[in-house]
């Protein structure tokens, strides 16, 4: 006898806490860099008027809650305990002292890893999607569409859909689509539906395959595609998974979780800090706990972006304002941006293919406070496997962009430091990307 798979409405019964005991390590509140920052992160700009945007702007898009989460300034915002009881599924993520690897190296560095690939998605992505899923549940959201570059964000917020009662619809540049069917098989075990992009779906779609018929995507042209979706469904809200404050914002449990277990480890203070930067939400939610302490109490961390030299917004970009989508749908951000309708080689570290960087990172490294660096695939890749081979863990793709340079860095140490690599996923869906190097 074989039954119809229920859907995530159908399972989720109510948003109130179901009364289960929360780890105590599971921070209680996001932290907001915001609110210690020497100068204000330069305003969204309404796409029309190029003045700053105001909440009836983005009404349209997100949810009120959320609204006022992108221009808060307040340093804590509380998490709410529904949210708090879905981390702790897997949260707190282990940091964990790569021991074999720092062997491997010949390095007197000693070197952690914050491994975010134990959520059940395999990558840190749904600290801001249930986040997201639970304040559009609470205001009556029915659907969820979003876009989604390796497929690890689009994967994420089926799954917070699926806990919380919402569908999702996702649309995966094409480049990725073909190349990670499992993660499209992924997005549909948790009931959302993922189409390529761009698509026959929308406008934008139809207009960009008829100038550029066999374009690989990229993620401005899926934002475009699944933005246009939202804003002509009543019952509809647009999520994305990177880039945006409230974004970062919700991923700082990371980095707040690492310094509780730094101190714990016996470590007081790191010394480097490497994220893999694409849109910014790994890299912030590792990164601005600890450079809100170097505001604060005057601590010198170094934290360091690692993206792809394939598509190197911060590196090789411009910062000022421009569309986060290839249609102009968006408001405008002030950001590292190579352009919109830059697109960027088919690598295999999807995640980190977009043309721009958060505001609220791309203001970070303007202001001086957060270096970059730009890695090659092959060195990324080379790197992966070097720390699988070491540690025993596949890292995602995007993750080997920090690795490769923590790993550069570490070999040139001469003196005792602590080192600290955001691992933000595993790479087991993401295997064919080390097919040519093993």
């Amino acid at each position: 006898m074989t039954t119809s798979p229920v859907t995530g409405a159908e399972l989720a019964r109510s948003l109130e806490p179901l009364g289960v005991a929360v780890p105590s390590a599971v921070p209680t509140h996001w932290y907001n860099l915001a609110a210690d920052l020497p100068e204000p992160v330069p305003p969204h700009l309404h796409p029309g008027t190029r003045e700053p945007l105001g909440p009836e702007d983005l009404a349209p898009l997100f949810p009120a809650s959320l609204i006022e989460q992108e221009v808060a300034t307040e340093r804590y915002i509380e998490i709410p305990e529904t949210v708090r009881e879905i981390y702790g599924m897997w949260r707190p993520s282990p940091l964990v002292r790569a021991r074999r690897l720092e062997r491997v190296l010949g390095t007197p560095a000693r070197i952690y890893y914050k491994y975010e690939g134990v959520s059940p998605v395999g990558s840190h992505k749904p600290n801001t999607a249930v986040a997201q899923a639970y304040y559009n549940a609470l205001e009556g959201t029915t659907k969820l569409t979003t876009e989604t570059g390796a497929g690890q964000w689009g994967a994420s917020l089926s799954f917070a859909g699926a806990l919380l009662g919402l569908e999702v619809e996702v649309w995966q540049v094409r480049a990725s689509f073909d190349a990670k069917p499992y993660r499209r098989l992924q997005m549909e075990a948790y009931g959302g539906i993922c189409h390529p992009s761009p698509s026959d779906l929308t406008e934008a779609g139809r207009a960009i395959l008829a100038e550029h018929p066999d374009t690989t995507g990229s993620l401005g042209m899926a934002i475009s595609e699944a933005v246009e979706v939202a804003a002509n469904d009543p019952g509809a809200h647009y999520s994305l998974g990177s880039v945006l404050n409230h974004v970062m914002l919700h991923q700082t449990v990371i980095g707040q979780e690492a310094m509780v277990q730094l101190e714990e480890a016996g470590e007081p203070v790191a010394h480097t800090v490497f994220g893999c930067a694409g849109g910014g939400s790994n890299l912030a939610g590792l990164t601005f706990p600890f450079l809100g302490r170097n505001l604060r109490e005057g601590t010198t961390t170094r934290l360091v972006a690692c993206e792809p030299a394939a598509c190197p917004s911060l590196t090789q970009g411009e910062y000022r304002y421009d569309f986060g989508d290839v249609a102009g749908l968006t408001p405008l951000l002030k950001m590292y941006t190579l352009g919109n309708d830059f697109v960027p080689p088919a690598i295999h570290a999807g995640g980190l293919r977009y043309h721009g960087m958060s505001p609220m990172v791309s203001h970070a490294v303007a202001l001086g406070l957060m270096e970059a660096t730009a890695i090659e695939q092959d060195d990324a890749l080379a790197a992966g496997l070097l720390f699988a081979r070491a540690e025993g863990i596949i890292p995602a793709p995007e993750s080997t962009h920090a690795v490769a340079a923590a790993i550069e860095h570490a070999r040139t140490v001469t003196e005792p430091e602590v080192v600290v690599i955001g691992l933000s996923g595993n790479g087991q869906l993401d295997l064919p990307a080390y097919s040519r190097y093993v």
